[in-house]
């Protein structure tokens, strides 16, 4: 009995082998082996076939084959990739034959989708009305469509794509980047010059608006601001405008950072009815419920994380928040939480000293001074304790409550430690008052009070494409002028977005307006220093990172001085640092007066910053520039390796809200290809989960090269933040990652991260006690246990790791893991 397909129209045909054959050549085209993948592919998808498949299901069923063998060599991905692509060409815009017939499609389907999505009431109707529209469909281009990988793709598709009120798609990939550059374009005088040139970078993947915007540009809902900061105010009608205030931002996508120091601690006395409060914890319980209940689109819980400097007398139970176990009324179970702490707190955990826990109500100033003047008057409220004249109060050691800290970051990833003090005296925009937390990701700094919620704006330049290869040598370096390029553009097209954006919250509107906050980052730096190759722990890395950091800072602070000529400088610009001509690495030897201590972190510049200095005294149209963020997902549409991570694994599955995916190193691939010695190592290494330490046969360079994020010294990654955190005037969200569990040794680390000036810190990912057995690779437990033991010692060839520091004496309070 013959299979029949069933047609989307209803009718059946016989099953074509033949035409299913073609298709999978044409998606295998400029790719080694070809005609091997097609037979391969071709004949693992009869097995999947039954009467009645669907053209839908025939068409999974094609990539779906072709994605179970990535794992045997990831140009499967490619494949799958343009296999995706062609059924969302064919669902959108109809079939066709070769690529040019592609792009005709292309042309002439782009103005009437567009006016579909205006007359349905999705699109700005000033899409139709301020750009032509026919010239734009001209420059749209499909072969871009080829930088993609198989997860960017189905994340664009599912995740950020625009479909009809029936449920149809009506945009393909550059329909998307053209819709979005346009929606970013509608206050410039030429708006289609300017769409044209941000559509060429976005669609080139050079660099990327963050998610908010990508999700909400071009729309009739622009909003398109990425990050909001918040203080919950120690009062009742403010707390019920911050409830309400996270209801809208969470509905319009916005990542929220919530500071709670304000608030009264339980016992304290409230006047107004002669009770005593229940302090904060029950309302941040009440807002962890409503990012459940106001959910993005059905697809994601809201995103907010809550800050609580750790002076505050009801701390302990913040540390506790995001435990299993305990009153479930006093716990956060979608919220995060980060720790935002003093110099003073980290000087007296060096010297051993109590640490003085108050209620907010009896020392209100303490949570708008930083610096030196929290210390002194830190130390007078410690005092008046000491002489009996602080109604509520508890005295605890520094080095006990840090150790607590930790012990919480261990079992809970929570809270994530941020440096009050080091991120107030390196901000140039210190005339608008305190900065009192962070935001969703640690990497937004930005003062806020009552009458300001901060706004942030993110883009990221992916690194993977700002590299050069010499044709003749096939030497790959960094393209520092094409950066530059990308960062003086992307400022533009950011400054755009604060007067077209709008967010269902006054104070927020305001604060965008006053000070058009930006943070342009970057993403792809493993990626890169791979393809140089280069270890994440060495010096040629740090200076990578250093160099390619000024780079970018430099053409964005110039390129905002040009902003200001032509537009004019923001509201808050006169009195700032900014004004004084200082600039992020000026911001060192301030916080180093400050502290009373050297910064440990290495000064080099390369451009002319004395001209630079110049030029900002003149003027900025913008209060921030630069933060690097996570880019987790936009990092998967770029394809490369998100904000500045090492690669977790070379092999691994990834679990997103659009399915799972396997993910290999393309790199760690290429290279072993190169040295004819992937086939013959990949079995080891799916054994090994993707480890390639201890395959006798990999040589050591490349071992150096690919250490991933559990192999490689937590030091390495804070000398990388460092180095960042010279240049940027934000901050940076600097994952963790530790194989030690020792808490002495964690003490040793994160205190390192302060001595460096770092800012913030986000995750912390601790190596897992045990590892399943693996039952999808063939093993042979005789030749795995001769490899294990002919295998060499661990290289540490060109890797230059920051030794650990000699301990400070907090290892005596920790036991050993495992004790």
């Amino acid at each position: 009995m013959g299979i029949t397909v069933v047609k989307r129209s209803g009718e059946r045909e016989p099953y074509d082998a033949n035409k299913i054959n073609l298709a999978i050549e044409a998606a295998t085209v400029g790719l080694d082996e070809n005609i091997t993948w097609v037979t391969q592919i071709a004949s693992e998808l009869e097995l999947t076939l039954f009467d009645g498949i669907t053209t839908q299901q025939l068409d999974e069923a094609v990539i779906q084959v072709a994605l179970q063998n990535v794992k045997d060599d990831p140009a499967f991905d490619t494949v799958a990739a343009r296999l995706l692509l062609k059924t969302i060409y064919k669902r959108v815009l109809g079939d066709y034959a070769t690529s040019e017939e592609l792009k005709e499609l292309h042309r002439a389907h782009f103005k009437p989708n567009v006016t579909r999505g205006v007359e349905e009431g999705l699109l700005d109707p000033r899409l139709v009305e301020m750009f032509d529209l026919d010239f734009l469909a001209s420059k749209l281009e499909p072969a871009h469509d080829e930088l993609l990988k198989y997860i960017g793709v189905v994340t664009l598709n599912n995740r950020y794509g625009i479909k009809g009120r029936n449920g149809d798609a009506l945009e393909v990939p550059q329909y998307f980047w053209m819709r979005i550059a346009m929606g970013l374009s509608l206050n410039e005088a030429n708006p289609t010059e300017a769409a044209l040139k941000f559509y060429e970078k976005m669609s080139s993947l050079e660099y990327l608006a963050a998610g908010s915007t990508l999700v909400n540009a071009g729309t009739i809902y622009p909003q398109l601001a990425n990050c909001f900061v918040m203080e919950m105010q120690d009062d009742m009608e403010h707390i019920a405008k911050t409830t309400r205030d996270v209801m809208w931002l969470t509905k319009g996508t916005g990542g929220i950072g919530l500071s709670v120091t304000k608030l009264r601690a339980q016992g304290s006395p409230i006047r107004s009815n002669n009770t005593t409060s229940t302090g904060p914890i029950p309302f941040m319980h009440t807002i962890d419920s409503i990012l459940r209940a106001v959910s993005r689109g059905g697809k994601k819980f809201g995103a907010l994380c809550f800050y609580m400097e750790n002076w505050h007398l009801d701390f302990p139970e913040f540390l506790e928040l995001r435990n299993n176990s305990g009153d479930p009324y006093r716990r956060t179970r979608t919220a995060n939480t980060a720790v935002w702490i003093s110099d003073e707190f980290m000087k007296r955990v060096q010297n051993d000293d109590d640490w003085y826990l108050f209620d907010p109500l009896e020392v209100s100033d303490l949570n708008e001074l930083y610096g030196k003047e929290f210390s002194a008057r830190y130390t007078e409220y410690v005092a008046k304790a000491e002489a009996g004249e602080m109604r509520m109060f508890k005295k605890i050691s520094a080095r006990e409550q840090f150790k607590s800290i930790l012990i919480s970051l261990q079992t809970t990833s929570h809270p994530w430690l941020t440096w009050k003090d080091t991120i107030n005296n390196r901000a140039l925009n210190n005339n608008t008052g305190t900065i009192h937390l962070s935001n969703l990701c640690t990497e937004i700094t930005l003062p806020q009070d009552e009458d300001n919620v901060s706004v942030c704006n993110l883009a990221s330049i992916n690194l993977s494409q700002h590299l050069i290869t010499d044709p003749a040598t096939g030497a790959v370096r960094v393209d520092f002028g094409k950066i530059e390029e990308s960062a003086r553009l992307a400022v533009r097209q950011l400054d755009n977005l604060i007067d077209i954006t709008r967010s269902s919250v006054k104070e927020a509107d305001f604060s965008n307006q006053e000070n058009r906050a930006v943070g342009l980052g970057v993403m792809g730096f493993t990626d890169i220093i791979e393809k140089l190759g280069h270890s994440y722990e060495s010096e040629e890395a740090y200076d990578l990172i250093d160099e390619i950091m000024e780079h970018v800072s430099y053409a964005a602070i110039d390129a905002s001085t040009e902003l200001a000529k032509e537009r004019g400088a923001y509201n808050n610009f006169e009195g700032s640092r900014w004004s004084q001509g200082l600039v992020p690495i000026d911001s060192i030897a301030l916080t180093e007066q400050d502290r009373g201590m050297q910064i440990k972190v290495n000064r080099t510049t390369r451009l002319d910053w004395d001209a630079l200095r110049e030029k900002v005294k003149g003027g900025m149209r913008n209060a921030t520039l630069m933060a690097i963020a996570p880019t987790a997902s936009i990092g998967l549409v770029a394809g490369t390796t998100p904000g500045l991570d090492p690669q977790f694994s070379q092999i691994f599955s990834r679990a997103t809200s659009n399915g799972k995916f396997l993910e290999v190193n393309r790199n760690l691939v290429a290279d072993l290809q190169k040295r004819g010695i992937w086939e013959s190592t990949r079995e080891a290494i799916l054994r090994s989960q993707g480890d390639i330490q201890n395959i006798a046969a990999i040589p050591d360079d490349l071992k150096a090269v690919y250490k991933t994020s559990f192999q490689l010294s937590p030091y390495a990654f804070l000398e990388v933040a460092a180095r960042a955190q010279k240049w940027i005037d934000q901050a940076i969200s600097r994952n963790m990652y530790l194989e030690t569990r020792d808490l002495g040794d964690m003490m040793d680390i994160y205190f390192g991260a302060w001595e460096r000036g770092v800012k913030t810190t986000y995750y912390l990912h601790m190596k897992p006690r045990h590892t399943a057995e693996q039952s999808t690779v063939k093993v042979n437990k005789t030749e795995e246990l001769v490899a294990s033991k002919s295998a060499p010692a661990e290289a540490s060839a060109g890797s230059a790791a920051p030794a650990a520091p000699a301990r400070r004496g907090f290892g005596g309070l920790a036991p050993k893991a495992g004790a």
